[in-house]
């Protein structure tokens, strides 16, 4: 049974789901602006070494880089309307290939193109992170955001860390203003 977790709560992966090596990571959300636009939000994957930056190029994954370069993370995806029930983007983590100077993986959503169409978090709503054993689909936590980040463009939804030898996420949901460009320099 998945646990709901909330802000700034953690859950241990591996000690809960013993042999969990193939995580899922789900998001979703639900967003239009008042014209009745869609809202291009996507997913993003910084993996950080212990000087809490990227250790390489191809240790961002987005949707121009979807596979990193240890193979270990792989994103399915960009979707641009978030339309449907369930996931909209959808993040494969094998732990036994994440190199061994990765310690964490933040997950970050970002609106596309935010300053131009003027958009911001305050008109995402139903936004949410799952995390779920790859190889028998069960879930083993979920993070609903339920504040309103009005005037982010950007929200650190979630992390998974290597902690004392098991892999750990915490729920995070914290706003931000700058889009990508301003994350990646504070992680490069």
């Amino acid at each position: 049974m998945a646990i709901n977790l909330e802000k700034s709560q953690s859950i241990d992966l591996t000690k809960s789901t013993v042999g969990l090596n193939n995580l899922g990571l789900g998001l979703g959300w639900d967003a239009s602006d008042a014209s009745g636009n869609n809202i291009d939000c996507d997913v993003s994957v910084f993996m950080l070494d212990s000087s809490n930056k990227i250790p390489g190029d191809g240790y961002f994954v987005f949707y121009n880089n979807l596979t990193s370069s240890d193979g270990s993370v792989v994103h399915q995806g960009d979707n641009t309307t978030g339309d449907g029930e369930g996931d909209d983007e959808v993040v494969h983590v094998n732990l036994g290939k994440v190199n061994s100077s990765v310690l964490q993986m933040l997950f970050v959503v970002t609106i596309h193109d935010a300053e131009k169409l003027n958009q911001d978090f305050s008109i995402v709503q139903n936004a949410f992170i799952r995390i779920y054993d790859n190889d028998s689909g069960e879930e083993l936590c979920r993070y609903k955001l339920s504040e309103n980040f009005g005037d982010a463009d950007s929200v650190q939804i979630g992390r998974v860390y290597n902690h004392d030898g098991g892999w750990h996420f915490e729920a995070m949901g914290i706003g931000f203003t700058g889009g990508l460009g301003a994350l990646l320099g504070a992680y490069n």
